[in-house]
């Protein structure tokens, strides 16, 4: 009885190191790809002009690592190089710039670019659920309750604008 039981134990305990392990080297590529991405985007836009693609790429490595005054940079030259042919596929570039300020704490510059993205693309979710965000830092708890449930009409099962629009209608009622 007691060897079945070191099995188990022993089978147990392999699995959970065969899981753990699979999961490290699923980090490790995933780290390993974004750096080769990183590597030949900053290579490539330090000799040569860059397409909008690749600011915006870049700038999203930038703003992954926690670089985000160098992400403003690079969303804002992804917004120059974008020809206006083009500019219906700008939200996202305006999302990431705003959430760049947002993570800084200039929530004005934030609701800014916010705006701009939802300007070009009105049912862009992820825009809306960062605009009430700030609007809520800045403590503007109608307006954020109002963009959480524009959210929702886009996205009805949306957890992030389901649970905040909640908890804003409670405080706003109050």
């Amino acid at each position: 009885m007691d060897n079945n039981l070191a099995v188990v134990y022993l089978s147990i305990l392999v699995g959970l190191l065969a899981f753990t392990l699979v999961g490290v080297f699923r980090q490790i590529f995933k780290t390993r790809k974004i750096e080769n991405s990183f590597s030949k985007l900053r290579k490539k836009l330090e000799k040569e002009k860059g397409t909008t693609q690749e600011y915006y790429e870049l700038g999203s490595i930038y703003s992954e690592k926690k670089l985000y005054s160098q992400a403003i940079t690079l969303f804002q030259k992804a917004l120059k190089a974008a020809p206006e042919e083009e500019e219906e596929n700008i939200a996202p570039i305006y999302n990431g710039l705003g959430y760049a300020y947002f993570v800084q704490e200039q929530y004005d510059l934030a609701i800014r670019q916010y705006k701009e993205a939802l300007k070009d693309k009105p049912d862009y979710v992820t825009a809306l659920n960062n605009l009430g965000h700030a609007y809520e830092k800045k403590k503007l708890n109608t307006q954020a309750l109002q963009t959480y449930e524009e959210a929702l009409k886009f996205a009805p099962n949306n957890p992030i604008a389901k649970r905040r629009a909640e908890s804003l209608r409670r405080l706003v009622s109050a």
